[in-house]
């Protein structure tokens, strides 16, 4: 289960396969293409790509050009497996969209004004396919002025190729052995569909997309330079390592470079030499790049090469409308090297490179654990590992592989030495956590549990299915990291590929809950389930910050969210189940961890230095006390295609929080390593459970995974000190008191095992004793968290804490008010004063989250004075989650949304609502939006009105 998406293979492919050509036979020409074209003046034909529109000459997101009146088509043919449209901004026309490689669809329309032109599938602009359309005056023309070729000792160098030899040219390695070619376009050593477009009889190719592998230089003899200016047309790879380099002789200093863009077609590219007239300069054309995959669901790249052809002086700067420049490229770096696959456990270890004063050690290897894919720890520290032998293809009812293990170690010398097995014949099991009388499992369609016997280790009776409709779409994200939260609910993930329909066995739809993508939250008691907040793409972590504040990792998208209770998330795909949700929040990391704007899967084995790639795995806040400060409260996750802990540290900024990207704490120079997941323990000391196979992406072949490999790691630091401990052992007081504990292991364990116990009034004594007099506001939210979970507190107490003076503990206590979905009117009008007067960014963003959770109706007096937090405008999350709490107001009384959105300081809030009411789409809802544009128009010209007035336009028209 590498956290790459499903898709990976495709998509990568998709950044990799050679452009198809624009140019088809007459018989396979959509009929779009085959009308007459004498009735256009101007007809372009465009190659769609995710990298951007291509001409047939290669030229990228070309400036395309008629005259006034000019009759106008333009058509793009699909030059890969996506979605494509070409759309005309201000003349709002757009074509159909095209799937498949190689259909095509066209607009046509009379020149009349400069536009812009670029796809409307969502991200795709971002992505780069757009362009400028430009209508001038006179003649249209692509003429350029002639060039000359260097000269040496008084005879033209052989810089064009034309004497089918490499004389002046000195070549290494075997990629220049016998690089011309002078066949018929394609060339012998290209796919039959390029178009390599060269001048003359002869041009130059490192290996074509036949030969990709071969690697080497070629270097021509040094030559004056003559000319302020030069060009040559190049192609080939958009790789650091495949390349054009014009060097100054005598210093070797390199001063100009470029690649090619991923096409084969030439291009020409113009270099300034005016600092270096009368100095002599050389060619090296250089092709480092094998462009072989490391991994076998991923091709090799077939752009590892370099195209190059007649280099010329110029007395003036020649413009050619198919000009190569560097801000059309994307490079991609080297591949990554690969030091170290299928290592043994104990090599494995010996290879991985840790912080000063941190050492890892094999705990277990196959054959002792197999294919674990998800684990917990419980009240003795032991590890609860899965074993995951049925995935990736769900078994028959009844006929499961999986198995639940225990490991212990019994010694502290880092070898988990027993072994026990709880339970067998369990069904694609993706998550596990242990606590409140038995184990609790992710196993879609279901969310088990299973009583046990823990002074035995058995299951003390039949496993029960709590939940079903849990899909099995792509079975890489189903649901997975079960963890407690500090409220005393069971969280985890859920993928965005796998759509889930979730309720208890027998349920009705009308009392079910749709997911695809997000966290989800399941009491344990009340037997209630929630989505507690919706997007992202594939999260394989989560864990709790010292504020109980939920983090996720994610795959492909950017990969770290802090999850808002109510939060809608950037998705990798699909839509949210609310379509009045209009935007989403999006990452709150500043960085990525992978390279290149190409996307996330072009990184791949290419992003060591930002951090490995896109695919994560696992996620913990480490919250032990035995490490290094600096360490704490820091997220860590497992980087698969870097095979790195990952290490980013985030700080509150606003009502949320910025995560920056710290140095890697580990890596395990080992392509094989695959940790799923890491968790501390009552040492300090940190445990990770490695998939190990050569396959890093899921795939629903089961033949292509490994099956007979797992390891298990420790972690520990020099101040770590081993523990033998027994919690369930321990006595109330001992459990409270746990909670003040520097390790957020005790603290965690300890409130379980008092919810479990249930009610106490001592206990309730001493937790609020802690919660009144306690300084560190970490240690009274700790013992607010273990209040409600022994159901310690009344509501009355709960109002009393929205008077405390810590921002945490107001906040948390407005979600724990909020938790049954209803409040008293007492507690609502708490509410709209906090609302009103809090200065706290934090606790205005409980109090939303709180009113997504109350009936419309009763959100009016607190959203009233949300709106108008001028100091909310720009805070990451506040503007569009007050959006989605006020959203449904528009349908219970529209007048009254919108003279809250005029009054709105948030900068979304009005536009979003003129477009919810106009979804009403009712006389009333088009009179209403009418009588506010004429009162619009009205005012005084200004930048805020005009956009007022364009949102208003649009909804009118609709």
């Amino acid at each position: 289960m590498c956290k790459s998406c499903s898709l990976i293979a495709l998509l990568f492919a998709i950044l990799l396969m050679p452009g198809a050509s624009t140019a088809q036979s007459a018989k396979n020409k959509p009929k779009a293409i085959l009308q007459d074209t004498a009735k256009f003046d101007r007809d372009y034909k465009l190659e769609a790509t995710m990298l951007g529109y291509f001409s047939k000459d290669g030229a990228r997101n070309p400036t395309l050009k008629a005259q006034k009146g000019d009759r106008v088509r333009i058509t793009i043919v699909n030059g890969e497996v996506m979605t494509h449209d070409i759309t005309l901004e201000k003349l709002k026309l757009k074509s159909k969209t095209i799937l498949e490689k190689g259909s095509s669809t066209s607009i046509t329309f009379t020149a009349d004004q400069n536009d812009t032109y670029y796809c409307s599938v969502p991200g795709h602009r971002a992505a780069g396919m757009v362009g400028n359309f430009e209508v001038v005056e006179g003649p249209i023309s692509d003429a350029t002025i002639a060039g000359q070729l260097p000269a040496k000792d008084g005879r033209p160098l052989n810089l064009n190729f034309e004497t089918g030899t490499l004389k002046d040219w000195t070549a290494t390695g075997d990629a220049f052995a016998n690089p011309l070619f002078a066949q018929d376009d394609p060339s012998p050593v290209h796919e039959k569909d390029m178009h390599i477009g060269f001048e003359g009889k002869y041009f130059l190719s490192s290996g074509g997309t036949t030969h990709y592998k071969q690697t080497g230089t070629l270097t021509s003899a040094p030559f004056k330079v003559t000319q302020p200016f030069a060009a040559f047309k190049v192609s080939g790879g958009a790789l650091q390592d495949t390349r054009v380099e014009i060097v100054q002789a005598g210093t070797d200093k390199v001063i100009y470079h470029i690649t090619g863009q991923g096409r084969a077609t030439l291009q020409p590219a113009v270099v300034d030499l005016q600092p270096y007239q009368n100095q002599e300069i050389f060619i090296r054309i250089v092709d480092n790049e094998t462009g072989i995959s490391q991994i076998p669901y991923i091709p090799n790249d077939k752009w590892a090469h370099i195209n190059f052809d007649d280099f010329q002086f110029y007395a003036t700067r020649p413009n050619f409308p198919n000009e190569l420049k560097q801000k059309d490229i994307i490079i991609l770096p080297p591949l990554d090297p690969v030091l170290n696959a299928g290592l043994s456990g104990v090599e494995a270890a010996k290879a991985m490179t840790l912080p000063k004063g941190f050492k890892i050690t094999l705990a277990a290897a196959e054959p002792e654990i197999v294919k674990p894919i998800c684990f917990t720890i419980d009240s003795r520290s032991r590890l609860w590992v899965v074993e995951s032998h049925t995935y990736p293809v769900p078994a028959p009812e009844g006929q499961g592989r999986d198995r639940v293990l225990i490991f212990e170690d019994t010694n502290g010398d880092g070898t988990l030495d027993k072994k026990k097995i709880f339970a067998e014949g369990l069904n694609l099991v993706s998550g596990i956590e242990v606590g409140l009388g038995g184990v609790w499992l992710g196993a879609a369609p279901y969310l088990l549990f299973i009583p046990a016997d823990f002074r035995n280790d058995k299951p003390s009776g039949p496993t029960q299915k709590l939940l079903d409709g849990w899909g099995t779409h792509d079975t890489h994200e189903t649901l997975n990291s079960l963890r407690w939260g500090p409220d005393g609910w069971l969280y985890g993930n859920h993928g965005v590929f796998t759509h889930s329909n979730v309720g208890k066995p027998g349920a009705p739809d009308s009392e079910r809950t749709k997911l695809n993508a997000g966290v989800w939250r399941y009491h344990p008691t009340t037997r209630q389930f929630e989505v507690f907040a919706e997007g992202t793409s594939n999260p394989w972590g989560l864990d709790f910050n010292d504020y109980g504040h939920a983090f996720i990792t994610a795959c492909v998208i950017p990969h770290m969210y802090h999850m808002i209770q109510g939060g809608r998330y950037q998705r990798q795909a699909g839509n949210h189940f609310n379509p009045y949700t209009y935007d989403d929040i999006k990452t709150h990391a500043d960085h990525v961890h992978w390279v290149g704007e190409r996307g996330p899967h072009a990184g791949n084995f290419r992003s060591a230095s930002a951090g490995g790639g896109h695919a994560h795995a696992g996620a913990m806040i480490y919250l032990g006390n035995s490490w290094p400060p600096e360490y704490r409260n820091d997220i860590f996750m497992n980087n698969i295609n870097g095979a790195k802990l990952n290490q980013d540290h985030p700080t509150r900024a606003g009502s949320g929080y910025m995560v920056t990207h710290k140095p890697d704490f580990l890596a395990m120079n080992d392509s094989w390593s695959q940790w799923l997941n890491m968790k501390y323990d009552a040492s300090g000391s940190v445990w990770a459970i490695d998939w190990y196979d050569k396959n890093q992406c899921h795939s629903a072949n089961p033949d292509v995974h490994n099956k007979t490999m797992g390891r298990i790691f420790k972690i520990t630091y020099d101040n770590d000190k081993w523990v033998q401990v027994d919690l369930a052992k321990a006595s109330d007081k001992e459990l409270v008191e746990y909670q003040l504990n520097g390790n957020e292991w005790y603290v965690r364990q300890a409130r379980i095992i008092l919810q479990e116990r249930g009610p106490n009034k001592k206990v309730h004594k001493a937790l609020k004793d802690i919660l009144a007099k306690n300084p560190d506001a970490t240690r009274k939210l700790r013992a607010l968290w273990a209040l409600h979970a022994t159901k310690g507190l009344t509501d009355k107490e709960l109002e009393d804490l929205l008077g405390n003076e810590n921002e945490y503990v107001r906040s948390w206590a407005i979600q724990l008010l909020a938790e049954d979905k209803s409040v008293s009117p007492e507690t609502l009008k708490r509410f709209a004063a906090l609302a009103q007067n809090d200065n706290s960014a934090l606790v205005r963003l409980y109090l939303t989250s709180a009113m997504l959770r109350l009936e419309p109706g009763q959100r009016w007096d607190v959203l009233d004075a949300l709106v108008q937090k001028s100091a909310d405008k720009e805070d990451h999350n506040l503007p569009l989650m007050v959006w989605y709490a006020s959203e449904p107001l528009a349908a219970i009384d529209m007048k009254r949304a919108l003279e809250m959105a005029q009054k709105s300081k948030l900068p979304k809030q009005l536009p979003y609502t003129i477009q919810r009411i106009a979804a009403i789409g009712t006389d009333d809802a088009k009179k209403l939006l009418k009588e506010l544009n004429d009162r619009v128009g009205q005012r005084e010209h200004s930048h805020e009105n005009h956009e007022i007035q364009m949102v208003l336009a649009e909804a009118l028209k609709e």
